[in-house]
């Protein structure tokens, strides 16, 4: 699908996605499109025609336990909307692929084996005049099975704990501010955590750092280049972490399936759950 350097084979690019508008919007469930978005207003008013359109708060998060969705819900959440077990996927969406990567890394836990990004997300897409429609496709029902979940990709809170007793890397890819403790959350978003500040140990290496200007992901040098400087070249277990774990997804993406190191998971309670707990460790400053 994409020739370069990285370790899989899990980007295309947004001319493989046009080359391939037809099949996406095909009742053949072979090849299915999906945007997701925070807010899918964008999505209503123009999308890839073909697109199914996901909300990340309300669809791919579980709305009691604030949790992955179960493992049925997912299955019934991608077979009532025309995706099969043996589906391409290609996911892509807003904030450079934040929900996105969130969402291809919740297939994976699940055991989707063949699904990739669109390199680059929406802003790519509609920025350089790619086709948009605003119809909604639908698609015939498909009979899903999940597998998994598949726990190696996923750390909770008891792995940071160890993980700070032990001074294995962490990545905060939050913002300066954030990560010192300045501020709670990205201006204009909710403030989730009574407490501001990192996990004791962690680099702060922002999710933005690991895209281009558009969007796309840097080269796989310049992302080995990016994490070495912290000393995270692959050979320790690593854990990302952001707010609400969407951007830490961004660099799980990258150190997992770009750079292709194995021990590498993502802690989607991140900070909105550290940052409540009762007695753990908090540091604050740069």
């Amino acid at each position: 699908m994409s020739s370069s350097d990285y370790a899989k084979d899990v980007l295309v690019s947004a001319d493989w996605v046009e080359s391939h508008l037809d099949e996406f919007q095909s009742d053949d469930p072979s090849y299915r499109l999906v945007e997701v978005d925070v807010d899918t207003e964008a999505y209503d008013e123009s999308h890839a025609p073909g697109a199914i359109g996901f909300n990340w708060e309300s669809q791919l998060q579980d709305q009691t336990t604030r949790d992955v969705l179960t493992k049925d819900d997912f299955a019934d959440l991608l077979g009532s909307h025309g995706i099969s077990e043996d589906s391409t996927v290609v996911l892509y969406g807003d904030n450079s692929n934040w929900f996105a990567a969130y969402t291809y890394w919740q297939f994976k836990y699940y055991g989707h084996e063949d699904v990739h990004l669109m390199n680059g997300g929406r802003d790519y897409w509609v920025d350089n005049d790619y086709p948009t429609t605003d119809e909604v496709p639908s698609f015939p029902e498909q009979d899903y099975t999940a597998k998994g979940p598949f726990e190696d990709i996923r750390a909770y809170r008891d792995d940071v704990q160890k993980a700070v007793d032990k001074g294995l890397p962490l990545v905060d890819v939050r913002s300066p501010e954030e990560f010192s403790g300045e501020i709670l959350a990205p201006p204009g978003l909710q403030e989730t955590a009574q407490r501001g500040g990192h996990v004791p140990g962690a680099s702060n290496i922002s999710w933005a750092a690991t895209v281009n200007d558009d969007g796309t992901f840097k080269s796989a040098d310049e992302l080995r280049e990016l994490y070495a400087a912290e000393g995270i070249e692959g050979d320790e277990s690593t854990i990302a972490y952001c707010r609400i774990g969407e951007r830490s997804s961004i660099a799980w993406f990258a150190l997992h399936e770009l750079l292709g190191y194995d021990n590498v998971t993502n802690y989607d309670g991140s900070w909105t759950e550290w940052g409540n707990l009762v007695g753990a460790p908090v540091e604050k400053g740069n």
